[in-house]
């Protein structure tokens, strides 16, 4: 189910086996004891439930998010991903937390992500761009698998499930919050082509997020993978309403299918 036939290659099999060799070295650093390793899980537990019964709004990169009105976040926990940092004129405060673990962002926007005041959560392998040392800084360990699952401990490897709105997912599940709000989650891309594959842009406008510039001209960027993001999508629902929890989707004009939709506005009704 998760992958078409006319998208599998060679070049993107081939891919596909030089990437997990890549991992090998992390992998086996992630599972050895040293300061890093211990730091960082330490500084993991300090976030375990620690939202437990509370609501969060994660916020995605899409389009849609340039249209809305974002005020009525100035007192919500708010996730922000990637390079949610280019709408910072517009958000009524810093974001609570910060997710990226796609390696091109990490790899071409290093200078910009490490400036970031706030909690943000890393990709492991990318740990050398970033100060370790920095008490705002954490590593998530990516696994690599046919196949995803739903991941309720950070200090476990996870699966990326094809989207930052996955693992942000997971880690607000860690937090305890009860329930979870997707915006900017569009679900819907300009571009079209295979999944996964990384191509450098060639265009001067970026419309498949809510900045022109998020991915530059020259800059490289990876085609969405849907059909993965809506089955990493189902497990998460599954596992939040299984604990009692929810997910709610009040992206505008959001075109994925998983999540009970509702209108942003009315979240804020009766506060």
């Amino acid at each position: 189910m998760r992958f078409a036939l006319e998208d599998l290659s060679l070049n993107r099999l081939t891919g596909a086996v030089q990437r997990r060799l890549t991992e090998i070295p992390h992998t086996l650093h992630w599972n050895i004891d040293t300061d890093l390793t211990e730091t960082n899980r330490e500084r993991l537990e300090l976030f375990r439930h620690r939202h437990r019964g509370q609501r969060c709004f994660i916020m995605g990169n899409g389009p849609s998010l340039s249209r809305m009105n974002l005020s009525p976040l100035k007192n919500e926990v708010t996730f922000g991903l990637n390079r949610i940092y280019l709408l910072f004129d517009r958000l009524p405060c810093m974001p609570t937390y910060y997710v990226a673990v796609n390696e091109l962002v990490l790899g071409q926007f290093a200078d910009e992500i490490r400036m970031l005041p706030f909690t943000k959560f890393l990709n492991w392998n990318q740990r050398h761009l970033f100060d370790s040392g920095a008490p705002h800084t954490c590593f998530l360990k990516m696994k690599l698998g046919l196949t995803d699952s739903f991941g309720s401990d950070l200090s476990k490897p996870l699966s990326s499930g094809g989207t930052v709105t996955y693992v942000a997912l997971q880690a607000a599940y860690y937090m305890g919050f009860d329930d979870v709000i997707l915006i900017g989650v569009d679900h819907n891309f300009a571009d079209k082509g295979t999944p996964n594959k990384t191509e450098v842009r060639t265009q001067e406008r970026d419309d498949n997020h809510f900045h022109p510039d998020y991915f530059p001209k020259g800059s490289k960027w990876q085609l969405p993978d849907l059909t993965r993001s809506e089955l990493g999508y189902v497990m998460a629902r599954q596992a939040f309403e299984n604990d009692g929890r929810r997910i709610l989707d009040a992206t505008v004009g959001g075109q994925c299918p998983v999540f009970e939709k509702v209108s942003f506005a009315s979240l804020f009704e009766r506060r």
